[in-house]
């Protein structure tokens, strides 16, 4: 497992050896060690650390917190205070600029490696989240284009899928899987926005997790229908009945 690249923001040079010393004893790269807010962003632009230690009270113009502000705003790096201030003013400002911990000096190295390790952990979960969601446009139907088709994100990368393809969605918690005739994506996304990005002339919403393209229908025998592609049978919600049946072709 590699190393957590650390950029270490501390004006008492005592404290920065210290805390230096402590990093590299529980195993992660210091990559910087500077003294101003100035600095810290500078530094920060140019080695891209995978989480920021940040003394809240140093000296110069620029303070902690205001340092902290720009780099989340500019670089998205999360960042955990240290200070020796605990009054709760100090801690209301820090807490406008969304740390990932705080910590009191002095402090143990074990509260250091637990608030570091939680800290960059809860980071690559919600920047996934983001991703996620930001390609939700993982889910784009490219209606300019006349595709026909959505990207869905798999692995990394954006896959074109043919609307034509996909057999349903079905809703998972906080995930959705769309199963195609041949793969299976999950997408973080809720039925609702699927169904607003899907062609809405060949797919109807049989169910609250259930999503199905009409011309795939077989039969149906209620409460439930079956599928054509590989006879899954698929429930039919109340609520959702009347919109299916003036959907099909019925005679």
């Amino acid at each position: 497992m590699s190393k957590s690249n650390i950029l270490v923001v501390e004006d008492e040079s005592i404290v920065a050896k210290d805390i230096q010393h402590s990093l590299k004893k529980l195993g992660y790269n210091v990559v910087d060690v500077v003294s101003t807010g100035e600095s810290a962003i500078v530094s920060a632009k140019e080695k891209q650390p995978d989480l920021v230690l940040m003394d809240i009270m140093l000296k110069g113009p620029m303070s902690g917190i205001e340092a902290a502000k720009m780099i989340r705003e500019e670089l998205n790096i999360p960042i955990i205070f240290l200070t020796a201030y605990a009054d709760e003013s100090t801690f209301n400002k820090a807490k406008i600029t969304e740390p990932y911990g705080y910590i009191i000096k002095p402090f143990k190295e074990i509260d250091l490696h637990t608030t570091i390790e939680m800290a960059i952990y809860k980071h690559q979960k919600v920047s996934e989240v983001q991703k996620e969601r930001d390609l939700l446009y993982s889910l784009v139907e490219n209606k300019e284009s006349g595709m026909g088709s959505i990207f869905i994100r798999s692995n990394a990368k954006l896959v074109r899928v043919k609307s034509s393809e996909i057999l349903f969605v079905e809703a998972l918690k906080d995930y959705v899987i769309v199963q195609t005739s041949s793969e299976r994506y999950t997408i973080h996304s809720t039925m609702k926005d699927i169904l607003a990005k899907l062609p809405q002339t060949e797919f109807v919403r049989v169910h609250r997790s259930f999503i199905v393209r009409l011309d795939q229908i077989a039969a149906i025998d209620y409460p439930n229908l079956i599928l054509e592609k590989d006879k899954k049978m698929i429930p039919i919600g109340g609520s959702y009945k009347d919109e299916l049946i003036a959907r099909i072709n019925l005679l």
